[in-house]
């Protein structure tokens, strides 16, 4: 599924996100540096900001599977990780999650990723001053400053920068895609948001089929993703300890 078919699936206003991508490329002041040699050959596990997230969290941290893999969190799913006493390496955000997160993590040295759609404009005008070192996506045709590493929403998205970086294997957390919305979700409009979980769930079982790097699922409640298989937080600890 390309950006095309989702924004006409979406009713998405593409000039819009080319406005926001051109905001974003200006307000990012200097090229980043890409998390490739963080992320290259090492278990990665993505959370998301499903229902699931707060028990995946406390299974992960008791597990300490913190102290093997890179951690990367979707948007608000930082506010969970911080709240466990967990810093994740990178944060993957459109600034609809928990903004005082966001800015804290970043000022721990969280790399932080910054998406840009034709809906955050003003977040974006908002935020992204306040942040340093900021990495700049767009969902439209990257240039300038800006990078399309696949992916739609900010959970699929950062599945898809682990896997253009190489990573060795990703587990999924926190990311139950059923017709609950977790409490780290931020601010969303019910309808819309599950429609676009419908279209991430998609994106990730397409990604499974062509990845050279085994993707699995920690998240012990929501929907079962096809060609993503379960494993448990105490398996993933075996085969990541192996791997560090």
């Amino acid at each position: 599924m390309d950006y095309e078919e989702i924004a006409k699936r979406l009713r998405l206003d593409m000039e819009k996100d080319l406005k926001a991508a051109k905001l974003l490329d200006e307000l990012i002041k200097k090229a980043d540096i890409l998390p490739l040699d963080l992320i290259k050959d090492r278990c990665v596990i993505v959370f998301g900001a499903g229902p699931s997230l707060k028990a995946d969290v406390e299974r992960i941290k008791s597990e300490n599977l913190h102290e093997d893999c890179i951690l990367i969190v979707a948007d608000g799913a930082v506010k969970a990780l911080l709240e466990h006493n967990l810093v994740p390496h990178v944060q993957i955000t459109d600034l609809d999650g928990d903004i005082n997160s966001i800015i804290k993590a970043n000022e721990m040295d969280v790399i932080t990723v910054v998406h840009a759609h034709g809906d955050n404009i003003k977040k974006l005008k908002e935020v992204v001053p306040l942040l340093k070192d900021v990495i700049g996506t767009t969902q439209v045709k990257p240039f300038g400053k800006l990078h399309n590493f696949g992916g739609f929403t900010d959970g699929d998205r950062a599945v898809f920068l682990a896997d253009h970086f190489r990573a060795g294997l990703i587990a999924l957390a926190g990311m139950d895609f059923g017709p609950e919305i977790g409490n780290y979700s931020g601010i969303y409009k019910k309808d819309f948001k599950l429609r676009k979980l419908k279209i991430g769930k998609i994106l990730l079982e397409e990604l499974a089929e062509r990845s050279k790097t085994g993707i699995l699922n920690l998240t012990e409640g929501g929907e079962n993703l096809r060609g993503i298989p379960r494993i448990s937080a105490k398996k993933l600890k075996v085969i990541s300890s192996q791997m560090h």
